[in-house]
């Protein structure tokens, strides 16, 4: 229970209510986790961090659950101050830069490998049971597809109970069937079709290698889509792609740029099977539940980059077979000390 090492989980939050009701959702993920490592007797850490936490609220530790001893969860949060915030000329329009505050969590994980996702998520249990196997190989990154769900799910329910209902009551899903690989069917909204009409399309789309340059073939093939929620590679990885790049831009997009980083420069896709999926708690402020109209309102506020820009980067990326040279070498602010809290999973 003492090897926190092999697995690290990182992602990013503060308690502004961003998104809805953050702090329940952030408290079913947080109890998820202590179950589910629990459950499979998986040690493993999780690195929150806390980025820009407002000054008129308490701190996310003070009002999360928290791993007790004997649980095989450590937690450790890592606070990045509004002193750093500061430096950003957007840093009034977007309050938490998600990808830059991964990475300070990415430069700091311990674990052989680390994954990267958000705090509105529940692991299946399949899921869960790949990772507590140990088996990851370092020359991958792993996919997840994303199952969105309602939020009406009772904190109160016993965890068996939350993953049933999500089982029952999934809205939609996002990501590549692992039967289907030789194109992103998402691509050209084709991913609800029939299984026999997806087996047609992806047979076909062999063919397209007679046509299109190497590079568009494998761009193609990345499973992008929700990719912010359920990335996993190995340490070495991230620290090889420079992690996310760090732009002073609204998020979106930016964790795709991260696969295709990934590809570039060699990594292979494994896609886990369907069952093995990370449940998605919908809410009305989140992407796919706006309107066009609200997007538009939404990057007007807070730019970011857009799909023309990463298809074309993406190929770029792809045909050079090298990462993007965008990051300084201090990215995720390596030579920074921040505040660090930690809930240890021994006992002590």
């Amino acid at each position: 229970m003492s090897d926190n090492s092999y697995l690290s989980i990182v992602t990013a939050s503060r308690n502004d209510n961003h998104g809805g009701d953050i702090l329940k959702r952030m408290t079913l993920f947080m109890n998820g986790l202590i179950a589910q490592t629990n459950r499979h007797r998986m040690a493993a850490e999780l690195v929150m961090v806390e980025w820009n936490p407002p000054e008129d609220r308490p701190l996310l530790q003070e009002v999360l659950p928290k791993p007790k001893p004997g649980d095989y969860l450590k937690l450790r949060y890592i606070i990045v101050p509004k002193t750093i915030h500061r430096q950003y000329k957007r840093a009034s329009e977007i309050p938490l830069f998600q990808m830059i505050a991964k990475n300070v969590g990415i430069r700091r994980a311990t674990g052989k490998f680390i994954l990267c996702t958000n705090i509105d998520l529940l692991f299946s249990d399949p899921l869960f049971r790949i990772l507590a196997s140990r088996n990851l190989r370092r020359d991958c990154f792993y996919r997840a597809n994303r199952c969105d769900v309602p939020d009406g799910i009772d904190p109160e329910w016993e965890f068996d109970a939350q993953l049933a209902w999500c089982d029952r009551n999934t809205i939609r899903r996002l990501g590549m069937d692992a039967r289907f690989q030789n194109i992103n069917l998402e691509h050209l909204r084709l991913n609800h079709r029939a299984a026999y009409q997806k087996w047609m399309i992806d047979k076909a789309a062999v063919g397209l290698r007679l046509f299109w340059p190497p590079e568009k073939i494998k761009y193609f093939q990345i499973d992008s889509y929700a990719c912010g929620d359920f990335t996993l590679m190995s340490r070495e990885a991230w620290l090889d792609i420079n992690g996310y790049l760090e732009l002073d831009l609204y998020s979106i997009h930016i964790d795709t740029l991260g696969l295709i980083a990934a590809s570039s420069l060699g990594y292979r896709q494994h896609i886990f099977p369907r069952d093995a999926c990370a449940y998605h708690i919908d809410h009305p402020a989140g992407w796919l539940a706006m309107t066009p109209v609200d997007k538009i309102r939404f990057l007007e506020e807070r730019p970011g980059i857009d799909y023309g820009l990463v298809l074309e980067t993406g190929l770029f990326a792809l045909r050079a077979k090298e990462r993007l040279p965008i990051n300084s070498p201090n990215w995720g602010f390596a030579d920074q000390v921040f505040e660090e809290h930690v809930f240890p999973a021994h006992g002590e």
